[in-house]
């Protein structure tokens, strides 16, 4: 089975369909915190819209266009990392996060980001990673700057959530810039 450990406790592993009761509940738990950063999660309100979330990143895994991660804590998912796009032709990828309440505040979110920098450099020889997220969303900010991502700047009112429009940060990462990155949480 693939899992990375990330702390004695914690661990990252891909999260696939037939996971889909487990990420439902999770998601039931995180809605709050991520219904208004990550549209799919006011899309998996039942189990088979969970599913078709998760088959959408198997989908894309099988595609090597994105994929999904859990971290699971003390055997519970509470949280996850994925790659909303993946183009090795182009060397260009997108990272994106998501946590309940019981993932928040433990560096599970950025150690687990670290991994799939590593990767998408390391492994993959991608050239520039990038990070979406709302202006109003600081705990995902934060994390970019932790990565030592750059702001290259703000789309004014971007995004559509519940009738009101939010300007979206755009972060990234070049390989060159990494060197392995920040090891503190």
């Amino acid at each position: 089975m693939y899992a990375i450990p990330l702390t004695e406790n914690a661990e990252l592993r891909l999260l696939e369909p037939w996971q889909d009761a487990e990420f439902l509940a999770h998601i039931d738990r995180a809605r709050a915190n991520t219904d208004p950063w990550i549209p799919w999660a006011s899309r998996s309100t039942d189990l088979e819209s969970a599913r078709a979330t998760l088959q959408k990143f198997a989908d894309k895994q099988a595609a090597d266009s994105g994929r999904i991660y859990g971290i699971w804590r003390d055997g519970i998912l509470i949280g996850g990392v994925m790659f909303v796009q993946f183009d090795a032709t182009t060397g260009n990828c997108e990272i994106g996060v998501w946590a309940e309440p019981a993932g928040e505040g433990h560096g599970l979110i950025s150690a687990s980001v670290r991994h799939l920098i590593a990767y998408a450099f390391g492994e993959r020889g991608m050239h520039r990673i990038e990070w979406w997220n709302s202006a109003g969303n600081t705990r995902s900010r934060a994390v970019a700057q932790r990565m030592g991502m750059r702001l290259d700047g703000t789309l004014r009112e971007q995004s559509l959530y519940k009738g009101v429009r939010h300007d979206m940060e755009i972060w990234s990462l070049l390989a060159h810039e990494w060197q392995g990155g920040p090891k503190e949480a």
